[in-house]
């Protein structure tokens, strides 16, 4: 028996940080949506208990360190599954670009395998597993647009945004979100975005009122360690783009189109300046 999950790329509409947490981490609040990018994972019972992960992209590491891996090995300790798998991952997300791609791998691990194995495990108990992996894994175990609070994992599913092209650009850089959060500082932050406010436009269905609430804190960090994401957002609006922001800790930024006759333009005025150019639509 073969398991096949998709594993969708995030976006944050917007991404405030309230206080830094005597754990250590900081307290958050973020928007989140799924746009259609995706990796696939192909999940196969093994006879001998182990885990085996493959991959064609060259670049990922296929042990440990990948959390798909970890999530495996999560479920079958915690679950006490004295089984193993084959799983084969096909990449398409870029990899530390701020799109969650890792934490989407182990989240569609966590799915399949409760599937291949008849588990049985309620999406809510797996969103809270997914929690210790990391935090955006419950998000992008349950999909769909939330809010999202504390580090990430308390989840509130609102209206999801009105359909629309939306733009990813990677420049050919990796920013570290351990070393963008170590280096945030509140009080750089000039304006803090309003949950409230887009939730609120997300509620209307206002496209407008979408692009206008855009917002992410971190940007006050990432930009000022990368100015090429400065310049990638600029040539965004410069080329058309309704709305323009960076996602997560960076260095993809994401345009949002509401009308297709833009989309080729900015597609083709990007890929100048970068080569990771992808054209997608929101996971509605």
């Amino acid at each position: 028996m073969k398991v096949y999950e998709k594993a969708p790329a995030k976006i944050n509409l917007m991404l405030d940080v309230l206080r830094k947490r005597e754990d250590g981490f900081h307290e958050v609040e973020m928007i989140m949506t799924m746009v259609d990018l995706a990796d696939r994972l192909e999940m196969e019972e093994l006879s001998r208990n182990t885990i085996v992960i493959s991959s064609q992209a060259g670049y990922i590491p296929l042990d440990e360190k990948n959390l798909a891996f970890q999530a495996a090995k999560l479920i079958k300790e915690r679950y006490k599954v004295d089984k193993g798998v084959y799983i084969h991952l096909d990449k398409k997300i870029p990899v530390a670009a701020g799109l969650a791609g890792g934490s989407s791998d182990a989240a569609a691990a966590l799915r399949g395998l409760n599937r291949l194995w008849g588990l049985g495990i309620p999406l809510d108990e797996l969103s809270r597993l997914g929690a210790e992996l990391g935090s955006d894994v419950p998000f992008c175990v349950t999909g769909g647009t939330a809010i999202a609070r504390g580090r990430g994992e308390q989840l509130e599913q609102i209206a999801r945004p009105p359909q629309c092209w939306v733009i990813l650009a990677k420049p050919p850089i990796n920013v570290s979100t351990a070393d963008v959060y170590g280096r945030f500082r509140l009080s750089q932050v000039e304006q803090h975005p309003s949950t409230e406010g887009m939730a609120a436009e997300l509620a209307a269905g206002s496209f407008t009122g979408m692009c206008q609430q855009l917002g992410n804190v971190l940007e006050s960090v990432t930009l000022k360690l990368h100015p090429e994401v400065e310049q990638l957002k600029e040539s965004m609006r410069k080329l058309g783009a309704d709305g323009v922001l960076m996602s997560g800790s960076g260095p993809t930024v994401f345009g949002l189109v509401s009308r297709e006759s833009k989309v080729a333009r900015i597609y083709n005025g990007l890929r100048g300046f970068c080569k990771e150019v992808y054209v997608v639509r929101m996971l509605t």
